[in-house]
């Protein structure tokens, strides 16, 4: 050890970070490896700092062992002498995995032997400069300089950028001159941008037929091609962390030919409870990324627990897939490869992997469980209990099948099967094993030639048990892609505790409207394309996102904006009778679907003596700011070319105000009014119903947050029925899901309560509040 740290620092290293490196096994190995043959080729005059440091560099990054001798040979040689040089090398070896290396090539890739002279760069900065010159003298020093910087260094690939940097700075300051007090102010945010200008923007987006993201990227745009920088089909070697076995490359070939290069992808849910917003993301990205690239993406049912599955979550899977607007290729099922992963399994255990245990289950929970006693039993002995484990021979958690392996958290030799005697809903009582996640999900992948396995972040940690059980079997092994999970303020999402909430009577069913799952998303009225443009507001990004939920309201009122028809609803009326119309009088109001764009079309309601409007658009005392209908001041109807004026107030026993006598005259000959109020006349009685948030606070599962738990964090008001609620006959007929803006109320959508002689509607999400309306 003591001569090991002493070879360590003879290299450049710190005592401290040689002590740090030997702590490492593998790292230490390679590096030692790296030196004595570094050394064997510099001689006498030894391995100095700099090439020390290049040594280390690569032998903490290098996947592929095997090409060490290369590399330290190329850094004694001084053929790699520079970080740039040694990270072309090392992308190299990685994208040529297999023997012999091509020594002209590699060199030649390497740069080997190039050099820059002064003059050169000079020559490159010169031209760079030359070309932004009018934009460089109109922004001066506020001009992106590291533009200048990554023009010049594609010129020249192996310059050393801190002398590039020098000759642009001189280069600047000859062109420029010293910088002014103006130069040293800190430069204006963009213009924003035109309406006519988003308009046109969000014209085209949609017309590619693409998910739009307000100013954002598309989700389309952020998974295309190298967007991502994901390996190509074929090149899963390329990726970090991807083992390389002698067979993976004649593996990759068959891969290829099956698929013909083409992307793959799935989703994986476990038929177990229905889908909620965080599943949204991973449809979208699923889906989305072998849309954006011409690829398939397989609807695959993780059905490897009975006892949990029932066939209307299965169904209703399928269809909030397809809601948000996605065909699966196929659909399939874990279940349609028990026997290929059973014969896998025997063949694992035959390969030494694999041994059936005994522990029970309480023994093996936590990450410090005792090794199992087990562990090296004969390999024909764990043949044949697991063949009895097969024919029901063993109780439940009597024995289990476990893989000789360590995951990335620590956890030793993870379940492969375990015993549960409950039929299946596909297989019925055909098996009374069945395998885990960790044992199926990269199996079933390797079986679909999953090109791209992505998966949420937690399972970052199943990572190398993913890259070993395809290896440890010799079959194709897919990759595993990790990104971060969408989660949301003022909500739970956990399937057990949705079950709590609808037990204890607070939520009806899983599709409640105050719930974030994607079928009480639905029928609240959210639109597939509205949570669609959520997630690609999000993006795809790798760490965890806890998001607000005004953000997927705000995406909700863009979509609904343009595509909901406008009608008019008085949830707490007020009777109005004009009494300067006659007793029969009734006249047709045209009102636009879409006042903004009134060619989209209109429709037709009636205008009678009595008309209702809002309880709060009329105030008794007259009230400083307050814009609409008092005694002393009149207000316009919308849409209808009247202006009425109050002449009586009529009050019930309770002094409540019930009714107003009012006159009204043409909008054309009265003076304009300060405001105009929406009303119904002859209308349709419906019920309403208005959603809060379902949670007082914006963790309700944090016990920091809620000591109590998350049942005790209810929002009394969360929801409020109106079962009198006044709308205009246009919403006459309206079928289950239909959405409209009640105007100056919000959006609102048609409910499955709804029957032919009532309609339901639920409010899906207030207007933009107006900070100036009163």
């Amino acid at each position: 050890m003591a001569d090991t740290l002493t070879l360590f620092t003879s290299i450049g290293l710190s005592e401290q970070k040689a002590k740090e490196t030997l702590k490492n096994e593998a790292l230490s190995s390679s590096l030692k490896e790296a030196i004595v043959q570094a050394q064997r080729v510099c001689g006498a005059s030894g391995v100095d700092k700099a090439m020390g440091t290049l040594l280390y560099n690569m032998a903490s990054r290098l996947k592929d062992i095997k090409r060490l001798p290369l590399l330290s040979d190329s850094i004694a040689q001084s053929k790699i002498c520079t970080e740039l040089q040694l990270a072309a090398a090392l992308d190299f070896v990685k994208n040529h995995p297999e023997d012999p290396i091509n020594q002209k090539e590699f060199e030649e890739t390497c740069g080997v032997g190039v050099v820059i002279t002064p003059e050169q760069i000079e020559d490159a900065v010169e031209t760079v400069i030359k070309k932004h010159k009018e934009q460089l003298l109109q922004e001066r020093y506020h001009f992106n300089m590291g533009l200048l910087m990554g023009e010049a260094r594609s010129a020249l690939k192996w310059a050393d950028g801190k002398v590039i940097k020098n000759e642009v700075d001189m280069q600047v300051l000859h062109l420029l001159g010293p910088k002014t007090e103006a130069d040293l102010e800190k430069k204006s945010k963009k213009a924003k941008v035109t309406e006519n200008e988003a308009k046109a923007k969000k014209e085209d987006v949609a017309a590619n037929g693409e998910v739009t993201a307000g100013e954002e990227k598309s989700l389309m745009e952020q998974l295309k091609g190298e967007a991502l920088k994901f390996h190509k089909p074929g090149e899963n070697y390329k990726t970090d962390g991807y083992v390389v076995t002698p067979k993976t490359m004649e593996l990759l070939k068959q891969h290829l030919e099956l698929t013909g290069g083409q992307i793959r992808t799935r989703f994986p849910p476990e038929p177990n409870g229905i889908l909620h917003i965080g599943h949204a993301k991973a449809i979208n990205f699923n889906f989305g990324y072998a849309k954006a690239n011409n690829g398939i993406c397989f609807l695959r049912y993780d059905d490897t627990n009975p006892e949990k599955e029932e066939e209307k979550y299965f169904t209703a899977i399928k269809e909030m897939v397809e809601w948000l607007g996605y065909k699966p290729y196929a659909v399939t099922h874990a279940s349609d490869n028990f026997q290929q992963l059973y014969d896998l399994a025997v063949d694992l255990i035959r390969r030494g992997h694999a041994y059936v245990c005994h522990q029970k289950g309480e023994e093996l929970k936590g990450h410090n469980a005792p090794p199992s006693p087990w562990r090296d039993r004969p390999i024909e002995e764990s043949l044949v209990l697991f063949e009895r484990m097969k024919k029901g021979l063993f109780a439940e958690g009597e024995a289990t099948l476990r893989m000789k392996m360590v995951m990335e958290d620590g956890k030793m030799d993870p379940v492969a099967y375990r015993i549960k005697y409950t039929p299946h809903h596909r297989t019925g009582d055909e098996w009374c094993i069945y395998p885990t996640y960790d044992y199926t999900h990269c199996l079933c992948d390797s079986i679909e030639n999953i090109t791209h396995s992505l998966c949420t972040k937690e399972f970052q940690a199943r990572r190398s048990s993913y890259f070993w059980l395809c290896n440890a079997l010799d079959v194709y092994c897919p990759v595993q892609w990790e990104y971060g999970r969408l989660n949301l303020t003022y909500t739970v999402v956990s399937k057990r505790k949705i079950i709590k909430l609808v037990e204890a009577g607070i939520v009806r069913d899983w599709d409640d409207p105050r719930l974030f799952t994607l079928t009480a998303l639905r029928r609240r009225g959210f639109p597939p394309e509205a949570i669609n443009n959520f997630c690609a507001r999000v993006g795809v990004t790798v760490s965890q996102t806890m998001t607000e939920p005004h953000l997927l309201e705000s995406c909700v009122r863009d979509v609904l904006n343009d595509s909901a028809p406008r009608a008019m609803a008085v949830l707490d009326p007020l009777k109005i009778t004009i009494i300067n119309l006659t007793e029969n009088s009734k006249t047709d109001v045209r009102v636009p679907d879409f006042p903004a764009n009134e060619a989209r079309g209109s429709h037709v309601v009636p205008f009678t003596r009595t008309v209702f409007i809002e309880q709060s658009d009329f105030r008794e005392v007259m009230e400083k700011g307050y814009k609409r209908l008092t005694p002393q001041q009149p207000v316009g109807l919308r849409h209808a070319g009247y202006v009425i004026s109050v002449q009586k107030v009529i009050k019930d026993a309770q002094g409540k105000v019930v009714e107003l006598e009012v006159n009204c005259c043409s909008s054309d000959t009265a003076e304009k009014p300060k405001a105009f109020i929406h009303w119904v006349s002859q209308p349709l009685v419906c019920e309403v119903r208005l959603y809060e948030r379902l949670f007082l606070h914006k963790h309700p599962e944090d016990p920091s947050e809620v000591p109590n738990g998350f049942l005790t964090d209810i929002n009394p008001d969360s929801m409020q029925t109106i079962s009198s609620a006044l709308v205009d006959t246009s919403v006459k007929g309206a079928k289950v899901f239909d959405k409209f803006q009640f105007e100056r109320l919000g959006y609102f959508s048609v409910d499955l309560d709804s029957t032919a002689d009532k309609l339901v509607f639920n409010r899906t999400v207030t207007l933009k509040e107006d900070p100036g309306k009163i």
